[in-house]
C-alpha cells in the first residue's frame, strides 16, 4: 500500500494540484497585464533578481549554516530555485501592494524557471549528494515536464480568462483552495507513511527554513529600498521573493529523489512564509501610519 500511495503523490496527485494552480494563475492574466513589466521596469527586474539570484544564493547559505543532512540541504535548495507561488499574489491583495506587479513577477518567474531548474539541478545533484547516489536528469526532458506543468495551464487560463472573463473570474476564485488541498493531501499520505522520518525531517529543517524566508524578505525589502521604491511596492517585492511555490519544490523533489518525508518537509515553509508576510504587511502598515508615508 505504501508503495502506491508514493506512486499516487508523486505521478497524479502533486502534478495534477500544480497544474490547477498554474491554470488559476492563468485565470488572473491578460496579455495587457505585462505592459506592467515595461512600465514599472526596474521594479520586475529588481523583484526577478531577487527570486531568481538572491534566494538561491540565501537557500545555499542556510543550508551551510545550519549543516543539513544532503537530501534536506538539496529540499532548501529546490526550494530556492522555484518561482514565486500564487499565494504571493494574495498576500499581496490582502496587505494593499502592487497586485499587477505581484501577478507579472509571480508568471515571469514560472516561466523563467522551466529553463533555469533543469541546468541548477544539473550542478546541485553531484554537490549535494554522495557520489554513485546521484539521478539523472536530463535537462530537455526535465524541461519539457516543467513547461507541461507550467507554460500550458498558465497559457490555457489566459485563454479562457480572454474569452469568457466573467467565468475565469468566478472559477478563479473557486479554485484558489487547490494549493492548500494539495498541501494537506501531501502531508497527510506522508505522515500515514512514516510519521517518525517526517518529525525528525521537521526538528532538522524547520529552522533552517524559518531563516531562509526571513532572510528572503529582509532582502526583498532592501532590494526594494535601494530602487526607492514606495512602501506598496516593498511590501510587494518583498513577498514576491520570500514567498515560493512549495507545491513544485515537492513536485521536483519527488522526481528527484522519490523520498515523501524529505518532500513534505518543504510544506513547512509554506505555513512559514505565510504567519511571516502577515507579520511584515501589519509592520510595513504601522510604520507606514506612523511616518505619514502616502500610497503612491
Amino acid at each position: 500500500m505504501s508503495n502506491s500511495l508514493v506512486t499516487f503523490v508523486n505521478l497524479a496527485f502533486v502534478p495534477a494540484g500544480l497544474v490547477v494552480i498554474m491554470f488559476s494563475l492563468g485565470l488572473t492574466l491578460r496579455p495587457g497585464d505585462f505592459v506592467v513589466v515595461w512600465r514599472q521596469r526596474r521594479l520586475v527586474l529588481t523583484g526577478l533578481f531577487g527570486q531568481l539570484v538572491l534566494m538561491p544564493l540565501l537557500a545555499l547559505a542556510v543550508g551551510i549554516a545550519f549543516a543539513l543532512p544532503p537530501e534536506l540541504a538539496l529540499a532548501v535548495f529546490i526550494l530556492g530555485i522555484c518561482p514565486a507561488g500564487t499565494t504571493s499574489n494574495a498576500l499581496t491583495y490582502v496587505g494593499g501592494g502592487n497586485v499587477a506587479l505581484a501577478v507579472v513577477l509571480t508568471a515571469l518567474s514560472s516561466l523563467i524557471t522551466v529553463f533555469s531548474i533543469p541546468l541548477l539541478l544539473q550542478w546541485a545533484l553531484p554537490h549535494f549528494l554522495p557520489s554513485g547516489h546521484v539521478p539523472d536528469v536530463p535537462v530537455l526532458q526535465t524541461m519539457a515536464q516543467l513547461g507541461r506543468i507550467t507554460l500550458l495551464p498558465i497559457s490555457v487560463g489566459m485563454a479562457v480568462r480572454g474569452a469568457r472573463p466573467a467565468w475565469a473570474e468566478r472559477l478563479g476564485r473557486w479554485l484558489k483552495p487547490t494549493s492548500l488541498i494539495v498541501l494537506i493531501g501531501v502531508i497527510a499520505v506522508s505522515l500515514l507513511l512514516s510519521f517518525e522520518m517526517v518529525m525528525r525531517n521537521f526538528v532538522r529543517v524547520a529552522p533552517a527554513l524559518w531563516c531562509l524566508n526571513a532572510a528572503a524578505m529582509a532582502c526583498g525589502l532592501l532590494l526594494a529600498r535601494l530602487v526607492r521604491a514606495g512602501w506598496r511596492d516593498r511590501m510587494t517585492l518583498a513577498i514576491e521573493v520570500g514567498v515560493h511555490n512549495a507545491t513544485m519544490a515537492i513536485f521536483i523533489t519527488l522526481q528527484v529523489l522519490g523520498d515523501l518525508p524529505v518532500a513534505v518537509t518543504q510544506n513547512i515553509y509554506g505555513v512559514v512564509m505565510v504567519i511571516n508576510a502577515g507579520i511584515l504587511i501589519r509592520w510595513l502598515r504601522r510604520r507606514r501610519e506612523g511616518e505619514g508615508l502616502n500610497t503612491g
